[in-house]
């Protein structure tokens, strides 16, 4: 099976590689002001943020919102492989926002946009077709960040390492609640680690009054009891 990193390699072109190549210099030199990311290697960054990134590449399409997008990951590699895609990246930590703006300046990337705010600010509910999102909250917490602003047909994914059975099992009602239905995809990374999308099917719409404010989605996640 293809791993991720020959799947970058394969996908990669000259200009690609000029993006990436400034991309990390960029994270490198901004992370010793911000603390983007603990992943400070060369080789590190390219196998576990952007090769990672791309596990999804096949099945994100359109308007995309990355909800907690950190230092891009993984809507600029998305983004860098796929100009189509109209990307919003949203963060609650203005540090981050002002470090993508100088991503998506340096690297003149066009239709995509960084905006400081937390998700359950988004005005935007069912607009998008496709929401992402990596190493944010488990699952349960990140059904009601993410489903209620994918339009009917779209999908969420999330990003998570291989373990996850407990957190669908978790999750079940929650998204089943907000309008969605749990698939599970199982990407491998290299021959020892296996990258899990958890995709989300938007069937239904997700009722108003989600997502809820004042970290609720955290403190009190949706859970049949």
């Amino acid at each position: 099976m293809e791993t991720l990193l020959n799947k970058f390699s394969s996908l990669s072109t000259e200009e690609t590689n000029l993006k990436f190549e400034t991309y990390f210099s960029l994270l490198t030199e901004w992370n010793n002001k911000f603390n983007l990311t603990t992943i400070k290697e060369r080789s590190d960054v390219y196998s576990k943020h952007f090769a990672d990134s791309i596990a999804a590449i096949d099945i994100v399409e359109g308007r995309v919102l990355d909800i907690g997008a950190g230092a891009g990951f993984p809507s600029i590699p998305l983004k860098i492989f796929k100009p189509s895609l109209k990307v919003v990246m949203a963060d609650s930590l203005n540090k981050r926002i002002i470090f993508l703006n100088e991503v998506i300046k340096t690297l003149d990337l066009k239709d995509i946009e960084a905006v400081h705010t937390r998700a359950e600010d988004i005005k935007e509910k069912e607009s998008f077709d496709c929401v992402v999102s990596r190493a944010v909250a488990p699952l349960v917490t990140l059904a009601e960040y993410m489903l209620p602003f994918v339009k009917l047909g779209g999908i969420a994914v999330a990003y998570k390492s291989e373990r996850i059975d407990d957190e669908i099992r978790e999750a079940d009602f929650a998204v089943r609640k907000l309008g969605g239905k749990i698939k599970k995809k199982t990407v491998f990374l290299d021959e020892e680690t296996e990258r899990t999308l958890v995709v989300m099917e938007k069937k239904k719409s997700s009722p108003q009054k989600y997502p809820r404010s004042g970290n609720k989605p955290r403190l009190n996640p949706i859970i049949l009891k």
